[in-house]
């Protein structure tokens, strides 16, 4: 295409640019008229108005601002961190597992497994044939020696006997009364007591086995009440204490609930999993619960109260997030800091009170000071509640 072609082409797209740009634009008019150009037609079309000044009858009267139409909710008050569950393993209060003092023989077993037996009750009984032997020996020695010292003491009275005489007599009655305790220990030995009452576990040996210092004749459970060991993270370490009441609920048995207290805490945190160790124990006065069950613990604390609001009344700017509160038909920016996100409310941190209407819909059109009007009033449905003991969030944004 030749040079003066281009021009000429060049020329008619910019003078069709100007003309639907006299024409369309809604300032053309006033632009051109200041340029001193008024002899071209423009059209000024109205400026658009908004949704709410239409449905208000097409603007305001008297030199009012029409309100914006919004939709609001009540901001509330939820609580979180009240309240902390963890899965622990029961143990018995007591368990002992029974071993005798010395070998031997056993000749007989005084109890069955699942009976109950007291502190001191036999258990099983080894030969004690030797032991028998030994403290009869023991407690004629004894008697003998008792003889020998009152003959010397009568013969003293009459100066028949020295005084070094009567005082190694009365010796000899010491060392025989030595002698025979000694014996009578070791024939008691032979007879295993139950060192704590509860129940007699499964029995792992039988009447007639050798038995040696290192076997177990039987497990002795106190289980009238159940420990449960748990680690819960380390920023609930300043509010367990001992004592503190808990619930728990065995896996076996779902529904029942069984009420306990803290028993002991740990003295530090492990420094791998960052958590403490803490004991629970449970009451089993009806003897429903059983050593290695595993339980759900629930601890309740007092927990932190935070203002909720639905999650699309959240905006931001470049100061942070906040949202929009309704004071006297006026709306207010009010900033705030997000605490924790859930399904159906934003927990967060601001100087807002429940009840105080948040702006959920149409907070496009809402500006600092200006009227609103609120359309609808939503409360959210029965039951919809923030999980009180889920893990909080850093500041959003």
């Amino acid at each position: 295409m030749k040079v003066w072609k281009q021009i000429v082409l060049t020329m008619f797209l910019l003078l069709a640019a100007f003309a639907g740009w006299a024409y369309f634009y809604p300032g053309a008019n006033e632009v051109l008229t200041r340029a001193g150009i008024d002899w071209l037609p423009a059209e000024v079309k109205p400026a658009p108005q908004s949704a709410a000044s239409r449905q208000n009858g097409g603007g305001s009267s008297g030199g009012s601002q029409a309100a914006t139409l919004v939709v609001a909710r009540p901001a509330e008050n939820e609580t979180i961190n009240n309240r902390l569950t963890a899965i622990g393993t029961g143990r018995a209060l007591e368990t002992v597992s029974v071993t005798p003092y010395t070998g031997g023989m056993m000749t007989k077993l005084l109890v069955k497994a699942g009976a109950r037996v007291k502190e001191g009750e036999p258990i099983a009984q080894l030969d004690a044939e030797n032991e028998q032997i030994a403290a009869d020996k023991a407690q004629i020695a004894l008697q003998d020696a008792q003889n020998t010292l009152r003959r010397v003491t009568t013969l003293r009275a009459t100066n028949t006997v020295t005084q070094v005489q009567v005082v190694d007599a009365e010796l000899s009655v010491a060392n025989a009364k030595l002698a025979s305790e000694e014996a009578s220990l070791a024939l008691s030995r032979r007879t295993v007591t139950a060192p704590i009452s509860g129940v007699i576990g499964i029995l792992p040996v039988n009447a007639g086995n050798f038995v040696s210092p290192q076997t177990s004749i039987a497990t002795i459970d106190d289980r009238s009440q159940i420990l449960i060991d748990i680690w819960v993270p380390e920023r609930y370490a300043p509010q367990i204490k001992i004592g503190l009441p808990l619930t728990a609920t065995a896996l076996a048995m779902p529904g029942q609930i069984f009420e306990g207290k803290i028993s002991a805490v740990d003295n530090m945190v492990d420094e791998a999993s960052r958590t403490l160790r803490v004991r629970a124990g449970i009451a089993n006065a009806k003897d429903m619960l059983r050593a290695g069950m595993s339980f759900e613990v629930t601890i309740h604390f007092p927990g932190d109260t935070y203002p909720a609001v639905d999650p699309l009344a959240l905006q931001w700017s470049a100061e942070g997030a906040f949202v929009w509160r309704i004071v006297d038909g006026l709306a207010e920016k009010v900033p705030v800091r997000i605490i924790q996100r859930n399904t159906t409310s934003i927990l967060v941190d601001a100087q807002l009170r429940a009840g105080d209407m948040i702006v959920t819909q149409g907070v496009q059109s809402v500006r600092a000071g200006n009227p609103v009007k609120i359309t609808q009033d939503s409360t959210p449905p029965a039951g919809e509640q923030t999980e009180p003991f889920a893990t909080p969030i850093d500041n959003a944004g």
